[in-house]
């Protein structure tokens, strides 16, 4: 067990989409607290966020993602028809390399983890090593919405399908707290009165732009592939395929999270309400990265005061 007042901590950074933005709060909280990240372990958006942090990238991204518009949000999504999963992700990953860089896991300068699911054998997939886009692809590969990576011999899916808060990856590390971000918290947080609309309509009661095109992508894969009819525009934004999907994923992230903790509480657990934005509207960057920082100063405040 670390003694008191230690702040090196292995950080675990869970799955929820674009709620997973919000991780970048998270760490420049903790940063500005003076805590020490030993070590990241992520899943999914978490493998995605932590993955920049630990190559030293954490600035860029947060100026890139929060440049981004709806219009912009949409033309990042590469259409797989045809293919087991809506979108490709060739186009995301290429832009993030692109900012980034191409980095190998093992020479990272702090130690790493993402967390997949190989399907075929029902198991998680540790990815410790090899190039670090492999195993965020891998880790951010939803089903039914992006591809599977094919990567170790296997087809690899989001991992938050087995470990959304994949707290066992971070107990390897012996003689750090453990400090898990759940954004498929339940208790919802008050959003700011003056911040970007915070439900899947605009100002004005309009569907956006972004979420309306990939509704009609999703409408051309079903026809082109043959598996039913298309969803029709009589169907409610609140109620159409990308709302469902994030609503279904957001309930199975949150219970499977909750046995998790229950199972291996952390030291330290910070909260993002699964309601905070759908797991597609990634244009709501600069408001979940305060929704994390919030959050996390609130956690720590109460850890702190305790020892």
């Amino acid at each position: 067990m670390p003694a008191s007042g230690d702040k090196r901590i292995a950080l675990v950074l869970g799955a929820g989409g674009a709620r997973g933005i919000a991780h970048v709060g998270v760490i420049e909280e903790l940063i500005a607290r003076g805590y020490s990240i030993e070590a990241v372990v992520g899943c999914s958006m978490g493998a995605m966020v932590g993955g920049v942090y630990c190559a030293g990238r954490l600035a860029e991204y947060k100026h890139w993602a929060c440049s981004l518009t709806r219009r912009e949000v949409f033309s990042l999504v590469d259409f797989a028809f045809g293919h087991p999963g809506l979108i490709k992700g060739d186009r995301v990953i290429g832009a993030l390399k692109g900012l980034v860089g191409e980095h190998l896991i093992e020479q990272l300068p702090i130690p790493y983890k993402a967390v997949a699911a190989n399907l075929d054998t029902r198991q998680e997939v540790w990815i410790a090593e090899g190039q670090l886009f492999d195993a965020i692809r891998a880790s951010i590969a939803i089903p039914m919405l992006l591809t599977p990576h094919h990567y170790l011999g296997a087809d690899l899916v989001d991992g938050g399908l087995l470990a959304p808060l994949p707290i066992a990856g971070a107990r390897q590390y012996s003689g750090l707290r453990v400090v898990a971000v759940d954004i498929n918290a339940a208790k919802a947080m008050p959003k700011p009165p003056d911040g970007p609309v915070s439900s899947a309509q605009d100002s004005a009661g309009r569907e956006p732009a972004a979420n309306t095109a990939i509704q009609q992508g999703w409408n051309r894969l079903l026809r082109s592939v043959g598996r039913g009819a298309a969803v029709t525009p009589s169907v409610r934004v609140n109620r159409n395929v990308m709302d469902l999907m994030s609503r279904s994923l957001s309930t199975m992230h949150g219970c499977m999270a909750q046995l998790q903790m229950e199972r291996d509480p952390p030291d330290v657990l910070i909260g993002i309400p699964h309601d905070a934005c759908a797991i597609y509207e990634f244009w709501r960057a600069h408001e979940m990265i305060e929704l994390g920082r919030q959050a996390a100063s609130s956690a720590l405040d109460q850890f702190e005061a305790g020892n």
